[in-house]
C-alpha cells in the first residue's frame, strides 16, 4: 500500500519532536503511584482500545500499582498455548503480521518503495548481519491492546546483545509507510541467538512513548539513551530459553523483526501483511 498524504502529514509532524524527552516523561508518569486517578486511566485505556482483560492473569485493574504494571500484565496460565510441533516456529507475540518475506541482496521490505538492510538494523554488526543474507524476516506490529511481552519462537542460546541508539518515530502503520527506514532509524535492542533453526535475530524497535525495552537476563536495557552502539558478547550456553518462553517486554508497545538464516525456515502460508497473530501459533517451519 502507498503511503498517503494523510501518512506523509502525520509523520513530518513527529520529525521535530523531542522524542526521547517525551518517552523519559512517559516513563515516569507510567510509573506512578497514583490511585484514583491511575485505575480511571487504565478504565479509560481499555475502553478506548478494547482491551480484552479477561485474559489477564489478574483481570481486576485496580489492583495493578501502577499503568506500567497494568500495560506489562501477565497472561491466564494455558492461554496462550505454544505450537507443540519439533520443527515448529511460535510467533513471539501478540500483534499484526507488519511484513514478511525474504531478505533480498541483504534488504529487508518495509512498505512500498521502502526498505532497509539487516546490516543497519543491526547496528552496523557485518558479522552478525551476514548471517541472515538470503534468509528470512517477519515484521510484527504490537497495538495498544495487545498482551506485550515478547516470547521465544524457538529454543535458543543467546550469543549477543546490541543496543543501537536512534529515534523513537510511531511505528504504527501510517508512519511505517512514511518514513524511510524507519525500524532501523528507531531505537532498538537486538537479541541474537544460536536456535535449532539457525541463526535467529529476535530484535525489538522501540518507538515514540516507548519508554523502555527489558530482557529477562539484562532488566531495562533502555533507557539510559546512549550515543554509541553497545554490544555485549555470552559465552554458548549461559544464556538458554526454550520455546515460548518469555524473553522480554515493551514498556509501552511497538514492534518486533524476526531474521533467520538463508533456507533454513518457511514461513506458514497463512502469514500475510496485515494478518493478526497470537503469541505461541505456529507462524513457520523449521526446514
Amino acid at each position: 500500500m502507498d503511503a498517503s498524504l494523510g501518512d506523509y502529514i502525520k509523520s513530518w509532524l513527529q520529525y521535530p519532536l523531542p522524542h526521547h524527552a517525551i518517552s523519559r516523561i512517559t516513563h515516569c508518569l507510567t510509573r506512578l503511584k497514583l490511585g484514583g486517578l491511575k485505575d480511571w486511566t487504565i478504565a479509560r485505556f481499555v475502553a478506548h482500545f478494547g482491551v480484552d482483560m479477561s485474559e489477564a492473569e489478574q483481570p481486576d485493574i485496580t489492583v495493578y500499582p501502577t499503568f506500567n504494571a497494568f500495560f506489562t500484565r501477565a497472561l491466564k496460565p494455558g492461554i496462550r498455548p505454544i505450537t507443540a510441533g519439533a520443527k515448529d516456529i511460535a510467533c513471539p507475540v501478540d500483534g499484526a503480521v507488519s511484513q514478511i518475506g525474504a531478505i533480498e541482496s541483504g534488504r529487508i521490505f518495509q512498505a512500498k518503495g521502502q526498505g532497509f538492510t539487516a546490516l543497519e538494523l543491526l547496528g552496523g554488526d557485518a558479522a552478525a548481519a551476514a548471517k541472515f543474507d538470503g534468509g528470512s524476516f517477519a515484521t510484527i506490529y504490537l497495538s495498544p491492546k495487545d498482551y506485550h511481552r515478547i516470547h521465544m519462537p524457538v529454543d535458543g542460546a543467546l550469543t549477543r546483545l546490541i543496543h543501537v541508539p536512534g529515534r523513537l518515530f510511531s511505528v504504527n502503520p501510517p508512519t511505517t509507510r512514511a518514513v524511510p527506514r524507519l525500524f532501523a532509524r528507531n531505537e532498538r535492542v537486538a537479541c541474537l541467538f544460536d536456535t535449532p533453526a539457525g541463526p535467529l535475530a529476535l530484535v525489538m524497535v522501540g518507538a515514540l512513548n516507548v519508554a523502555s525495552i527489558e530482557t529477562v537476563w539484562a532488566g531495562e536495557v533502555t533507557p539510559p539513551q546512549r550515543s554509541q552502539v553497545q554490544s555485549v558478547d555470552y559465552q554458548a550456553g549461559m544464556i538458554k530459553l526454550t520455546k515460548g518462553q518469555e524473553a522480554g517486554r515493551f514498556n509501552m508497545g511497538s514492534t518486533v523483526v524476526l531474521l533467520f538464516g538463508k533456507d533454513r525456515i518457511r514461513w506458514d502460508e497463512s502469514y500475510q501483511p496485515a494478518a493478526a497473530t497470537r503469541m505461541g501459533r505456529k507462524i513457520a517451519s523449521i526446514l
